[in-house]
């Protein structure tokens, strides 16, 4: 993976939105780790705007994002607006 994110961060990410910080599957972890990376790639585009591969990871991130709080909101919608109001996402 990318020198911007460690391991250290993604325990860091994992512990502050999964159940443990070894928690990698929980769909809160992940679209936190999602958000995380789209940030990053957000700020990379900025400086860099004919970069299109990234451009393209970008909206692939994004999309997987948002299935996944989909399903979220399927399963259990206590857990969705948890972390959409933890993360500040909007639809």
């Amino acid at each position: 993976m990318a020198e911007y994110l460690q391991a250290e961060k993604k325990q860091e990410i994992f512990a502050k939105y999964g159940k443990s910080n070894t928690d990698t599957g929980s769909p809160e972890s992940q679209v936190a780790l999602f958000s995380y990376r789209i940030a990053h790639l957000t700020e990379h585009l900025k400086s860099n705007k004919k970069d299109h591969v990234t451009r393209l990871s970008l909206l692939k991130l994004v999309g997987k994002r948002r299935r996944l709080l989909d399903y979220l909101k399927e399963k259990d919608i206590e857990r969705y607006r948890t972390i959409v109001k933890e993360l500040g996402l909007r639809k």
